[in-house]
């Protein structure tokens, strides 16, 4: 007997080879995101090893995110359309593979140009990934339970942000930077060997291409709903980025207190992530905006928390439950997008690494203004109420649609 898998086009189902339990599916494919995530997020703290390996600047080093970063912004919309037509399972697995030789090379880059190339390399697939892996975990479970399948998947990423980076860091003091990067290899290598093992293969889809998904982005419930992404999230990041130096240069706490306050941070994250997708399963229009609100509201008290590690830690905590946004608006594009998801859903993290260039360049011009480390609460308050006022530009369009609707 053959397992069904649902497919784009929403009550379409198409036969598929025996697949292994839902949640064998979402554990691979978090898998798959813990990778990713480690990559992204350790490869931060690893700067400083870099700079000293290959004998460049620690800016210089820190050129090696922004590479990693810009792969991510050209590969995630790329890789979406040019696999529009084929199976996801075997586009899963040829990420992985990707993401196996990007990460491979980066441990054996020879100069700081290749390694640049390496990490670009490596951002390619990161996004399509997602957006693949979020598209076929929903396929599993019914429309209402489907926000919840895409945050299993994104739950992989969130962990790597508590346990995958302290491991990885702690690899590279041990035994040197170039290590945390075979180690991400290996992950990813597991990962695509389970993905070939266990995943259902969907049929390919002949009738998609490039132009289908292209068309079907002149939605604008599509532009507004990635607009909400890149400004309201950029708040988070504005916060995370400086969080180190404010511990150090402000807070003055303990260099022990620096990992233990980004994993809180992480446990937020991870928390918000799963509550966020609970509650929009259920009000997916005021979750975004109520998350937002949050949000806003936990960056502004952060410039008052700043002078205390144990009042930075409930504050911190929150700024880490936005991260649930993310989540949120991955499902709300597959489900606006319908003939584009695949597109789509890769955009939404385009759209997130657009919020990780915007939140820290922008704290950084506050603080560069003289504004002091703890602006960046303010500024990343500015981007998340930014980013609610999108959200009620989104509602008051889908209201209009809908009288329109109801009047023709």
């Amino acid at each position: 007997m053959t397992d069904t898998i649902t497919i784009a086009r929403g009550s379409v189902r198409a036969p598929v080879q025996p697949a292994g339990h839902p949640g064998l599916i979402f554990f691979i494919l978090a898998l798959g995101g813990f990778a990713i995530g480690t990559a992204e997020f350790a490869a931060m703290s690893l700067v400083p090893m870099i700079s000293a390996g290959m004998h460049v600047t620690v800016p210089e080093a820190g050129h090696a995110i922004e590479a990693y970063a810009a792969g991510v912004c050209v590969g995630a919309p790329l890789i979406a359309m040019i696999g529009a037509r084929y199976s996801r399972k075997y586009l899963l697995i040829g990420m992985m593979v990707l993401y196996v030789i990007g990460n491979g090379l980066t441990a054996l880059a020879p100069n700081y140009l290749c390694l640049l190339l390496c990490r670009f390399i490596s951002g390619l697939p990161h996004g399509a990934y997602f957006g693949t892996a979020g598209i076929v975990a929903s396929s599993l479970v019914p429309d209402n339970r489907r926000t919840q399948a895409v945050a299993r998947v994104v739950l992989g990423l969130t962990i790597a942000t508590i346990g995958g980076v302290p491991m990885a860091n702690g690899l590279g003091m041990l035994v040197g930077w170039r290590w945390a990067f075979v180690l991400i290899a290996v992950l990813a290598l597991l990962t695509m060997l389970l993905i070939m093992r266990f995943v259902p293969t969907d049929p390919p889809r002949p009738d998609a291409s490039a132009m289908t998904e292209i068309r079907a982005l002149r939605n604008r419930q599509v532009w507004l709903t990635l607009g909400i992404g890149v400004v309201g999230f950029g708040g988070i990041f504005c916060v995370y980025t400086y969080l180190a130096s404010i511990l150090q240069d402000v807070t003055h706490a303990p260099a022990y207190m620096t990992p233990v306050m980004l994993a809180v941070f992480g446990v937020g994250m991870t928390v918000g992530t799963m509550a966020c997708a609970w509650a929009a399963d259920r009000k997916m229009m005021p979750t975004i905006g109520g998350t937002l609100l949050v949000n806003a509201a936990a960056l502004a008290g952060f410039p008052g928390s700043v002078y205390s590690v144990w009042g930075m830690m409930p504050i911190v905590f929150m700024i880490g439950c936005g991260g649930g946004l993310g989540t949120v608006i991955q499902s709300r594009l597959l489900s606006v997008a319908v003939d584009a998801q695949a597109l789509a859903a890769a955009m939404n993290q385009s759209a997130f690494n657009m919020a990780n260039a915007i939140g820290p360049m922008l704290g950084g011009m506050a603080i560069s203004a003289g504004l002091g480390w703890e602006s960046v609460g303010w500024v990343g308050c500015c981007l998340a109420m930014g980013g609610f006022v999108i959200w009620l530009l989104t509602l008051s369009d889908i209201r209009a649609a809908a009288r329109r609707q109801a009047g023709g």
